[in-house]
């Protein structure tokens, strides 16, 4: 079967049954993940479907597809986030630096991973995060305002942006939902994508902290192309393919 073939097979089982998996489509047309994630990438740029974790939805199904909120998140591959958040430390600035550290679970651990020994200045936007920070007692922290958001506790929108604007940040942990070598970095919701678009902006170092579910996957708004990316932290099941094409954009990929 050509690729066109299976790419319009899916679209109509799609649209049949209004959402389908990587690992059912697979097995069903003999082919690897991979293709089926290439295909299902193809059929969302033409507007057939929506890509979602582990597969993809009709339109008017995608309209209602939820997020998960974060006690979801942080339970999901917590041994994955966990070390991710070790490894990140090695990319703290010298003693007075300043850190910031986007809202999620992934970045949550990074913070919580840092030494009460620590002298940072650390910026954040997450309240959990800010939380956890206050112990840092030879540290300061300033947490970032703006309006809330219930299912991932960090502030956005315009204040925050505004607030971000003014900063100057030495090193940025920054969390995303999907990042592909297409299109970069990307998140459900476009008052997060402007939030971190503007944390990006104020870093001098961006790494961003994503466990593999992440990879080659993508989200409805997008928010930073590769370019702007300095460092990969992820885990061991991230695909060697993506890793290549990371290391030609001139981002280093830290497996932990």
């Amino acid at each position: 079967m050509y690729a066109e073939e299976r790419q319009q097979a899916i679209a109509n089982e799609v649209r049949q049954r209004g959402r389908v998996s990587v690992a059912e489509l697979a097995e069903r047309f003999a082919v690897t993940g991979e293709t089926v994630r290439r295909d299902l990438a193809v059929l969302q740029r033409s507007g057939s479907l929506m890509r979602v974790h582990g597969g993809a939805v009709r339109l008017d199904v995608a309209a209602v597809v939820d997020e998960p909120d974060l006690p979801s998140r942080e339970a999901a591959r917590q041994s994955e986030k966990a070390a991710i958040g070790v490894a990140a430390q090695r990319f703290l600035p010298a003693t007075g630096g300043s850190v910031l550290f986007d809202a999620g679970s992934t970045t949550y651990q990074a913070a919580t991973a840092v030494s009460g020994d620590a002298r940072l200045q650390l910026v954040t936007n997450s309240v959990p995060i800010a939380s956890s920070l206050t112990g840092l007692s030879r540290s300061t922290v300033l947490l970032i305002g703006g309006r809330l958001r219930p299912k991932t506790q960090a502030a956005v929108g315009a204040d925050a942006v505004e607030a971000f604007a003014r900063l100057h940040v030495s090193v940025g942990f920054i969390g995303t939902n999907g990042l592909t070598a297409d299109h970069g970095l990307s998140t459900p919701d476009s008052d997060e994508a402007a939030t971190k678009r503007a944390m990006i902006a104020c870093c001098d170092r961006v790494v961003v902290l994503a466990d593999s579910s992440k990879m080659n996957r993508q989200e409805l708004v997008g928010f930073s192309g590769l370019e702007d990316v300095d460092v990969l932290v992820t885990d061991a099941g991230i695909d060697p393919a993506l890793v290549t094409a990371l290391t030609e954009h001139d981002i280093e990929v830290v497996v932990a």
